[in-house]
C-alpha cells in the first residue's frame, strides 16, 4: 500500500482542478483498490480520499465519473466502509438527488450503491432518514419504480432490492401496507417481471417483509388485494390437475397451458414459499391457502424442486397445509412465546438441518458437473471417431478396397 507522502500526493490528483489525464489515472488506481480487501481496508484510514471521489462522482468527465461510481460499489459491498460512506454528509443526499433525475447516466450504480448500504439494520436507518428528510420519500421511490422508462439510460432494476432493505424497517413496511396508498397492488405484477430476476426477486423480497406483519394477512389475502395468485403462479407448473383441484383454484391458477414454466431462480422459489409460509402464521391464513387449494400446487412443485433448500422450504409448508390447527390459544404462530431453551434447541436443528442441506446440495452440483464432464468427453469420442474414418475414406478412394 501507499506510504503517507504517496497518499498525500494521491489525494492532489483527486481534484476537480486537476488535469484530466492525470486525475483519470488517479481514479483508475483508486478504483483498483477498491477491488480488494487490502485496498478496502487502506481506503477506510482515508477519509479524505473517499471524500474527494465522492466529489469526483459529479466531474464533467464521463469516464472519470463512471470510475468513481464504480469505486463506490466496490466499497459498500465491504460492510466496514458502510458507516464511513454513510456518516458523510453528502453522500446519500446527492445519490438520492442524482437517483431521481431521469437523464442520469449512473442511476443504475447509486441503486447498486444504495442497496448495498441497506443491508443490514442500522446503515438501513441511516439510508431511510436520508430518504425521509431529502422531500424523496418511499412514495416517490415506488413511483420511479413502478414507472417504465422513467430513465432512457437506466432500468433501476436494483431499485427492487433496495425496497426489499428497506421494509426490514416497521415504518417503510407501514408505508407499503397503507390501505389508502395502493403500493402493494402496484408492485404484485412484479413477481412475474421476465426482464429482470433482480427485479422480480426485490419486490417478492419487499412482499415477504411485508407479511412478517401479520396484522395485515386479512387485508393481503383478501379481494382488496388477493396477493396469493401472484405469489403461487410463479410455483405453478404445467401439470395436468384434477377437474376438482382445478376448480377449487383461483382463477388464474386454473387450467394453466401445457408450456408453462415455473420461476427460474431458486432463491427467488425459496422466497416466494417463504412468504408464502408467513402467510400460515394465522389461523384465518392457514384457513385460506387451504380454502384455495394451494396444496395440489405445492405437491406438484415440490416433486418437480431440485435444490434441496427450496424442496426443504415446501416440505414444511405442506406440513401446514395438511396437519392439524395447533391447540386453542396457540392459532397465531408469530404469537407463540417460546422458553428460551427450547428456542435454542430449534436453533441448533435448524443450522444442522441448513448444513445438511448445504452438503445435499454440493453433493447434486458434483454428480451434474461429472455427468456433463461425461457428456462432454463421450461427444469428443465420438467427434474423434467421426474424424477418424472421414481420414479412411480419404485414404481409400470410392470404389477400391483395401
Amino acid at each position: 500500500m501507499l506510504s503517507d507522502t504517496e497518499a498525500q500526493e494521491l489525494l492532489t490528483f483527486l481534484t476537480p482542478g486537476t488535469r484530466p489525464d492525470v486525475k483519470g489515472q488517479a481514479t483508475e488506481y483508486v478504483l483498483g483498490l477498491s477491488g480488494t480487501r487490502e485496498g478496502c481496508c487502506w481506503l477506510r484510514s482515508k477519509p479524505h480520499c473517499l471524500k474527494a471521489l465522492v466529489t469526483l462522482t459529479s466531474d464533467p468527465s464521463v469516464a472519470i465519473a463512471k470510475d468513481c461510481f464504480h469505486a463506490l460499489i466496490n466499497l459498500s459491498a465491504d460492510e466496514t466502509l458502510h458507516r464511513p460512506l454513510v456518516e458523510d454528509g453528502r453522500v446519500l443526499p446527492m445519490l438520492f438527488r442524482n437517483l431521481l433525475d431521469p437523464g442520469f447516466v449512473f442511476s443504475d450504480r447509486i441503486c447498486t450503491v444504495l442497496t448495498n448500504l441497506s443491508r443490514h439494520d442500522k446503515t438501513c436507518r441511516a439510508v431511510f432518514k436520508v430518504l425521509q428528510e431529502e422531500d424523496v420519500g418511499l412514495a416517490k421511490l415506488v413511483e420511479v419504480f413502478c414507472t417504465e422508462g422513467y430513465n432512457k439510460m437506466a432500468a433501476l432494476h436494483y431499485m427492487g432490492p433496495l425496497l426489499s432493505n428497506l421494509t426490514q424497517l416497521p415504518e417503510a413496511r407501514q408505508f407499503i401496507l397503507d390501505k389508502d396508498r395502493c403500493v402493494v397492488q402496484r408492485l404484485l405484477p412484479y413477481t412475474q417481471y421476465e426482464a429482470s430476476s433482480v427485479r422480480r426477486g426485490g419486490v417478492i423480497g419487499t412482499l415477504r417483509n411485508c407479511c412478517f406483519d401479520h396484522g395485515h394477512h386479512e387485508w393481503l389475502l383478501s379481494d382488496a388485494v388477493d396477493i396469493l395468485p401472484f405469489l403461487l403462479l410463479p410455483l405453478a407448473g404445467p401439470e395436468e390437475l384434477s377437474d376438482e383441484e382445478n376448480e377449487g383454484l383461483p382463477v388464474d391458477l386454473q387450467y394453466l397451458p401445457e408450456d408453462k414454466k415455473r420461476e427460474e431462480d431458486p432463491d427467488i422459489r425459496k422466497m416466494l414459499v417463504e412468504t408464502l409460509m408467513l402467510l400460515t402464521a394465522t389461523k384465518l391464513g392457514r384457513v385460506t391457502l387451504r380454502e384455495k387449494n394451494v396444496y395440489p400446487i405445492m405437491r406438484e412443485f415440490h416433486r418437480w424442486e431440485k435444490d434441496p433448500h427450496v424442496a426443504a422450504a415446501c416440505e414444511k409448508l405442506i406440513h401446514v397445509l395438511i396437519g392439524d390447527e395447533p391447540e386453542r390459544g396457540m392459532e397465531n404462530l408469530m404469537e407463540v412465546e417460546i422458553p428460551e431453551e427450547v428456542e435454542l434447541k430449534l436453533q441448533e436443528a435448524q443450522a444442522k438441518e441448513e448444513e445438511d442441506l448445504e452438503k445435499e446440495k454440493e453433493e447434486m452440483e458434483k454428480e451434474e458437473k461429472a455427468e456433463e464432464e461425461g457428456k462432454k468427453k463421450q461427444q469428443e469420442e465420438e467427434e474423434r471417431k467421426k474424424q477418424e474414418e472421414e481420414e479412411e475414406k480419404e485414404k481409400c478412394p470410392e470404389g477400391m478396397e483395401r
